[in-house]
Formats: structure tokens, sequence, C-alpha cells
């Protein structure tokens, strides 16, 4: 059983997590956090290399937290293009191109490893779908993607994965291929959920951001810093709300709070 409520405060930490976290405050040193930021695609495609496409869930609930898909067409029998901006090893872009026949996707991830996984899927078509390598920070998408031909762009579990001083170049980017009036889909960490909670000590990389112990690392939003993130590179804010889940495993009678950050910026 799960419970979930959506809005805009923060989740509440109890006495013992408060503690925790302030306790916490040593950072990694600076000559590491370089190695990290310089090896980041090399810990992303080990990442991959050791868990193939068995680690993440096929994604089925994309269309039903994100109505938008639907909604963003004029007509019923629309086709849409859009982009998954880190698409990974395809959870969130198979099941919605089967789900969605009328669907031409955009896909590009970090990874090379990644790249190879989603071109060997065997949903995997040209006709539907052209996916590439691609730094976000870095590597513009115009090389990849016509200006403005973008109807929809998922954001999902990506952003976090960059360093915080980085994300802006990456909405930039994102910008440039986002046709006027259309939407960037965002779903990712929120501050205190249950991942942030669980690092041990010599994990800081800085406020809010981690490293886990394969290299790879994860940022936990708030509100207000991904409205200001998205704002500062002319996104206009539609929805930006954390969504708390409990997720109960009644065996071991454990209760763990997930929090996730679910939003909608537009390009006016």
């Amino acid at each position: 059983g799960a419970f979930q409520k959506k809005g805009h405060s923060a989740r509440v930490l109890s006495p013992e997590e408060a503690e925790k976290l302030a306790k916490d405050q040593v950072l990694v040193s600076e000559f590491k956090q370089l190695k990290l930021e310089k090896e980041a695609q090399k810990n992303w495609d080990l990442f991959y290399k050791r868990n193939s496409t068995n680690f993440f869930k096929d994604r089925h609930w994309t269309t039903r937290e994100f109505q938008e898909l639907k909604a963003c067409r004029e007509f019923a029998d629309q086709k849409l293009t859009i982009l998954e901006a880190g698409c990974g090893v395809g959870n969130c872009l198979f099941p919605l191109l089967e789900e969605d026949k009328n669907i031409f996707a955009y896909a590009c991830d970090f990874s090379p490893r990644a790249v190879e996984y989603v071109k060997k899927n065997a949903l995997y078509s040209t006709e539907r779908c052209k996916v590439f390598q691609c730094d976000l920070t870095k590597d513009d998408l115009l090389d990849n993607i016509p200006a403005d031909s973008v109807d929809v762009v998922t954001l999902i579990f990506v952003l976090s994965a960059i360093h915080p001083d980085k994300m802006h170049l990456v909405l930039r980017n994102i910008y440039k291929v986002l046709k006027p009036g259309k939407c960037v889909l965002f779903r990712d960490y929120g501050l205190y959920d249950h991942a942030m909670l669980r690092f041990k000590s010599g994990s800081k990389l800085g406020e809010n951001f981690y490293v886990r112990q394969d290299g790879t690392r994860s940022y936990f939003f708030t509100e207000e810093f991904l409205s200001q993130l998205f704002k500062t590179e002319g996104y206009e804010q539609v929805v930006n709300e954390y969504v708390q889940r409990e997720t109960v495993n009644r065996k071991e009678d454990l209760r763990v709070p997930r929090v996730f950050l679910q939003s909608k910026f537009q390009k006016p």
C-alpha cells in the first residue's frame, strides 16, 4: 500500500532525521569532486554495464501522471514530436511509443552504452524515434533536432544527476528545440526523499547534493530552487509541486517516505 499527496510544503523531518542531516556537514574534498565531474560519463556508463536494462522498471505511469501528453494535442490523432532528454535504456520511451502510435520521439543520453541498449531494443524503429548520445550541458541539441520543433520535452530523473552549477545549461539547450507555447514535463527527487536520508557521512558534495558509492551523483530539489532555475532561462511556471508518497512494506513493517518534485514549465 502507499498514499500520495501533492502540495507546496516540503516534508517535515522527524527529530532523528533532522539531527542526522545537521551532523552531516563534511563535504567530499575538492579534488574528489573535480574527479567525479570529469568521470561522470564513465560512471554512468559503468552503471549501465553493471545493470544492463534491468535496473529501472518500465515507466508505464508516465501518461497517467502527465496527462499533458494527451492534452497538448489540438485534435485526437495529431502527431506529436517529443524529446526525452536523458532517456537511459528507454524505460520511459518504449512504453510511450507502444501506448501512442502518433508520437515521434527524439531521445538522448549521456551514456553511449545506454544509447546502444535503446538501439538494440526490439521496439526501436528509426521511423518512430531518433536516439543519439549527448551531454546536455555542452552538446548542442540543434545538431540533431530542428529549432522550435518539439511539442513536449520530458526531463524525468535526469537533472538530479547533473552538477547544480550546470543545470541551467541543460534548460537553455532544451529551450532552443521546444516550440513556443509548449512544455517541459519534469519529475525528479525532492528534498528529504528517503534516498537523501540514507546517504552515509562522507557522501555530501554540497547543499542537497550527494554521491552514491558507484560515483553517480544525486541532487534533491526544493520547489523554490527549481522554479528559479527555469524562470532564469526564460520559462514560465505552469505547475511545480511536491509529490509525497509513503510506501508501506507490511511484511517488514517499514514506512518509506518518498518525495518527488513534479512540474511543468512552458516556453512563452
